[in-house]
């Protein structure tokens, strides 16, 4: 996670896997990075955990008993809550290599072997979790933008409404009010 890294953005990570040492493996390798890693042994936790909390990324073992990764991917993706969380699809070497492209295009994000390089996975999960802090900020920008710009809307039908009245209009009144409608507009465009 980086310094300026605050609570509210920091990101859950979901490790779905039956497992129990592959998911003490992922902990091991992930634990770094100090986001809350959750687990699911089952595809069927695992969509209740989903649909409980919201989470940046869902590492996703392939082979479960019951719901398999496949079925668990194509379960989230179908989800208007859940269906923008990436995935990243986890294998054994030895599986199918059609597997790699059931994953893909199931709507997995990314797709690695088991045994995985620890490194390569930590990796992965920091995009993943760079990409997941941009969108949140960016709906928080795009939030105040809203925002902004519905005061703008209702200063601007007031001074329309001063302006329409019977009253001759108090000019010192009507600047001010013009310089507080020019600072709002202009602190829109010099956020960051």
């Amino acid at each position: 996670m980086s310094a300026e890294a605050t609570t509210e953005e920091r990101a859950s990570i979901l490790l779905v896997d039956d497992m129990e040492d592959n998911l003490i493996a992922l902990e091991a390798v992930l634990g770094s990075l100090n986001e809350p890693l959750v687990r699911a042994r089952s595809g069927e936790e695992a969509m209740k955990a989903l649909l409980r909390q919201q989470f940046a990324l869902v590492l996703l073992d392939v082979r479960m008993p019951g719901m398999d990764g496949f079925e668990t991917a194509a379960n989230i993706k179908r989800l208007d809550q859940t269906k923008d969380v990436p995935i990243i699809f986890l294998t054994g070497a030895d599986d199918d290599s059609g597997y790699a492209f059931r994953g893909y295009a199931t709507g997995a994000a990314d797709y690695l072997t088991k045994p995985f390089d620890p490194w390569v996975l930590r990796a992965k999960v920091t995009v993943f979790l760079d990409l997941h802090r941009k969108s949140l900020q960016l709906e928080r920008l795009l939030a105040q933008e809203h925002a902004d710009y519905g005061e703008v809307d209702a200063r601007l039908a007031e001074l329309e409404r001063q302006l329409e009245g019977d009253e001759p209009p108090d000019l010192e009144q009507l600047r001010i009010r013009v310089r507080e409608l020019r600072r709002l507009m202009g602190r829109g465009g010099r956020q960051g």
